[in-house]
């Protein structure tokens, strides 16, 4: 079962601790697509315990306050008008929560939990386990663990802010090694563009003669990202760029 965790027709419980899910990775999951209604299917949502729905909710509601904050933040840190990221984002900007257990594995060498990748959203949010650590970021062909950090945030840069930041802001790629000891948790949180509002596109403030354009402009990445993902390749960002 090769599914991608931004396909709207994926929600639910989905189970990948198994060895011919090499490609997937090790890991229980819980995919809820947090509203708009149109996307949401509450049937879904764990009915237990009966404050989950207004708890996910109300979290989430921060968040894109957070996400919103950030987004002007970066936009103003490059002297752009602080709404040019966040514009992109349309008026109806999707939200997927991922529920993430990792249970022992008995392959350690020969699986990862999470496969190495970029995240294909604007901006991601993740929750890390207060106890084991787990995410890992390439930097200069090495791997590098996040530290633990018990209460706070994780923000993780997708490939459609790299985009419209013409590259200036990174879509890290990262994984989750498994682990034949102990159970790890994680809850992430992924912002991304509404894909009917229009194209993604790097800021036209951050083109020049010294400064070319480095990708070309797409029309919902999401599913340029699954159509890539699913043939293997680790950044599907890469195909776009000029």
């Amino acid at each position: 079962m090769n599914t991608s965790f931004l396909d709207e027709a994926l929600e639910g419980y989905v189970c990948n601790t198994h060895k011919d899910y090499q490609t997937i990775g090790w890991t229980e999951r819980l995919y809820l697509h947090v509203p708009p209604e149109s996307i949401s299917n509450f049937q879904k949502w764990p009915q237990k315990p009966e404050n989950f729905r207004r708890v996910l909710l109300e979290y989430t509601e921060k968040l894109r306050v957070l996400n919103e904050i950030i987004l002007k933040a970066m936009a103003k840190s490059l002297n752009l008008d602080e709404n040019c990221f966040l514009h992109q984002f349309g008026g109806n900007q999707r939200l997927l929560s991922t529920f993430n257990f990792y249970p022992p594995c008995p392959w350690p060498d020969v699986l990862d939990a999470n496969k190495p990748h970029s995240d294909p959203s604007g901006i991601t949010f993740i929750l890390q386990d207060d106890e084991v650590e787990g995410l890992q970021v390439l930097k200069k062909n090495q791997w590098h663990t996040t530290p633990l950090a018990p209460d706070a945030i994780v923000v993780n840069v997708g490939d459609q802010v790299e985009i419209m930041s013409n590259g200036i802001f990174k879509s890290p790629i990262h994984r989750v090694p498994t682990n034949n000891k102990r159970e790890r948790i994680s809850l992430a949180f992924f912002f991304c563009p509404e894909p009917s509002f229009g194209e993604i596109k790097p800021a036209e403030g951050l083109i020049d003669e010294k400064n070319p354009r480095l990708y070309k402009n797409v029309i919902d990445y999401l599913r340029h990202f699954r159509e890539n993902i699913q043939h293997g390749i680790t950044r599907p960002l890469d195909a776009l760029k000029i």
